[in-house]
């Protein structure tokens, strides 16, 4: 997934070769990012190569290659200075940028079966409703509501989509109104964003932590209390694999 810093660096850095040709320096990202040292552009950096969006070029100083870009996520042809192909998708439906992505979910409904090789094909999943990141609420199972995702968001397997209610991930770059996209699964490990349903009745987005017979819902925002609870009262229902965001 892409943070806040990371997104706004990737654009600079395209910007910079669009109009220049030529990777900004760390100095000029320090100061474009408003940050006090170059070791937090370091962070950044680092972070984008592993995610796949740039590529530092070997023996050439300061040269970095953006790959692809947040609002599409689809592979950029022919390297530097060229345009993103944003695939076409059908009018009338929901179409957000998408910010943050990963690859590697469950609820009644008709989830979407993914060829993670048709990486340039737009895939519509159902959009469940409104899960909270914040107090636990029940997901609305509204299959009339459908969204379209790129393809380049999605892992194998069958995938759904979520609206977020509250703010208690923001510190892992969740907001709300946000909406994710949830990979099906009934098992996670220790540290992942999952979809928890708590007691069989109330759905919420928290990072999962385990520990002996106890099962924490983790929030990612130090004003929410971190919930711990016995083995048999938290079901995993899917776990996040990408985010969309609308400006």
């Amino acid at each position: 997934m892409l943070t806040r810093k990371q997104h706004d660096l990737l654009l600079f850095i395209h910007d910079k070769l669009e109009n220049s040709g030529v990777s900004p320096s760390f100095e000029e990202m320090k100061e474009a990012m408003k940050l006090k040292s170059k070791s937090g552009i370091h962070r950044l950096v680092t972070g984008l190569e592993e995610r796949g969006f740039i590529r530092r070029l070997a023996h050439r100083a300061r040269a970095l290659e953006v790959l692809r870009l947040p609002d599409s996520a689809v592979p950029i042809r022919g390297g530097v200075g060229a345009t993103a192909a944003r695939p076409s998708a059908p009018r009338n439906r929901m179409m957000p940028r998408a910010i943050e992505g990963g690859a590697s979910g469950p609820m009644s409904g008709t989830p979407v079966n993914v060829n993670p090789y048709n990486a340039r094909d737009i895939v519509t999943l159902p959009l469940y409703g409104r899960i909270a990141a914040g107090t636990p609420i029940e997901a609305l199972r509204d299959m009339s509501t459908q969204i379209d995702v790129p393809i380049g968001l999605l892992g194998n397997g069958d995938h759904y989509a979520l609206e977020v209610a509250g703010d208690s991930m923001i510190d892992a770059g969740i907001m709300d109104g946000d909406t994710v996209i949830i990979q099906r699964s009934d098992n996670a490990e220790n540290g992942t964003v999952v979809v928890a349903l708590v007691d069989d009745q109330e759905v919420t987005l928290k990072r999962l932590r385990r520990k002996g017979n106890s099962v924490a819902l983790e929030a990612a925002n130090p004003a929410y209390e971190t919930r711990i609870f016995g083995p048999d009262r938290v079901k995993v229902q899917g776990r996040l694999v990408g985010l969309l965001r609308r400006y």
